[in-house]
């Protein structure tokens, strides 16, 4: 560890608000070893876009990583060409067409229904009540587990990612997230014939036509599940905080001057529901004078890459006019996200305007709760309104 930056974290308030430590970071540790994570973090937006296309240092390949212990080896953790096969394999049911010609009718129609049952309440938890079953209902159908339960979907998402951040490792935490992958094999079991018919989109009929292995299956869906149903749930409903604790953004929506696309965008940099993704240094590196050796763990901290000063007008600020094209919220290289143009078309498409639409005077209700620094979002979000359309 000779010549490498120590840098000391408080893991509660981490949690809490990384925010203050990243910017420290960024400034004067830029690639800096953290005792409690026993992990280099790279924190600079350049840095992490630059050296996260170097798989030959920093490999996804983590045969003792967290991820791969508990959920399988997914593509997530595989380089080269054994990834380029599956991200090959899924693609017809994350491709643009896809989403459009097939996805969208069924997100719209699965969101209409949950307005039509909240919109006589008057006021909700907005995770609990609306973003989190919205993403629920995409997330099952783009699966194929149509019959897991929206609570259950979300339930095994919540099991897993909390397993896979559980550096500090608690056997309960991990106790949940092997209880989380069980249930999923259980709903992969019982749809693995029935969805086996042509003209299914699923990712489990997309991988059983493309004949990847059983294996490969059922760890690429538990993949999709860890990040397709808390980043868009976080996303969803932290956009509409966002929104309405600053009007003025809300009203460049009202006017035409900022899209919704625009708005979810802005919040994904701002408070990135994805903020770190680990690798595994796989041979001799020194980036910015500091020595990195084989086996050593790094993260890309993207939700400080996405608040680098030297990229963004206002990095602390929720602007939706402000430049942000140099964001990585959904990552940098090779394995950028696979679900991209789903989270998108269901965030800017669907849930944000459908849920403005619907509602009359939507407004908050009390506090909103942040946690998370390597998945972060709301917590809870009260929101009340008035009627409805």
């Amino acid at each position: 560890m000779a010549r490498k930056p120590v840098y000391e974290i408080d893991p509660q308030a981490f949690w809490q608000d990384p925010y203050p430590d990243l910017k420290r970071l960024r400034a004067e540790a830029p690639v800096a070893y953290v005792p409690q994570l026993d992990a280099v973090l790279i924190t600079r937006r350049d840095d992490i876009f630059r050296e996260e296309k170097r798989i030959d240092v920093f490999s996804s390949d983590q045969p003792d990583g967290l991820m791969t212990r508990l959920m399988g080896q997914n593509m997530m953790r595989k380089d080269g060409a054994a990834h380029l096969q599956e991200r090959k394999a899924i693609f017809p049911s994350v491709s643009p067409k896809t989403v459009k010609q097939h996805w969208l009718s069924q997100f719209r129609a699965a969101t209409l229904r949950i307005l039509e049952d909240m919109a006589p309440k008057g006021r909700c938890d907005l995770v609990r009540d609306y973003a989190m079953p919205v993403s629920a209902e995409a997330l099952k159908a783009v699966t194929g587990l149509t019959r897991m339960r929206a609570e259950d979907m979300d339930a095994v998402s919540q099991g897993m990612i909390d397993g896979c951040a559980n550096y500090a490792g608690d056997p309960a935490v991990e106790a949940r997230c092997h209880e989380s992958t069980r249930l999923i094999d259980e709903h992969i079991s019982e749809m693995w014939e029935e969805t086996a018919e042509a003209g299914s989109y699923s990712l489990l009929r997309v991988q059983q036509a493309a004949r990847l292995s059983e294996d490969q299956i059922r760890a690429n869906i538990k993949l999709a599940i860890s990040g397709g149903q808390n980043e868009p749930r976080d996303a969803i409903a932290g956009t509409v905080w966002a929104l309405l604790r600053y009007p003025d953004q809300l009203a460049c929506l009202r006017t035409g001057e900022a899209t919704w696309m625009e708005a979810f965008e802005e919040y994904a940099r701002w408070i990135s529901p994805i903020g770190m993704s680990p690798r595994r240094v796989a041979r001799p590196y020194c980036l910015r004078d500091v020595d990195l050796e084989p086996g050593e763990r790094v993260f890309f901290m993207f939700g400080s890459g996405n608040r680098d000063e030297s990229k963004f007008a206002r990095p602390d600020a929720y602007d939706i006019r402000q430049d942000i094209s140099a964001a990585i919220s959904f990552g940098a290289g090779p394995h950028f996200c696979a679900g991209a143009w789903i989270s998108r078309a269901l965030i800017a498409e669907v849930a944000l305007p459908m849920l403005f639409e619907r509602l009359q005077g939507l407004t908050l209700d009390g506090e909103a709760h942040f946690g998370g620094w390597a998945f972060r979002g709301p917590l809870s979000l009260p929101v009340r309104w008035e009627g409805c359309r």
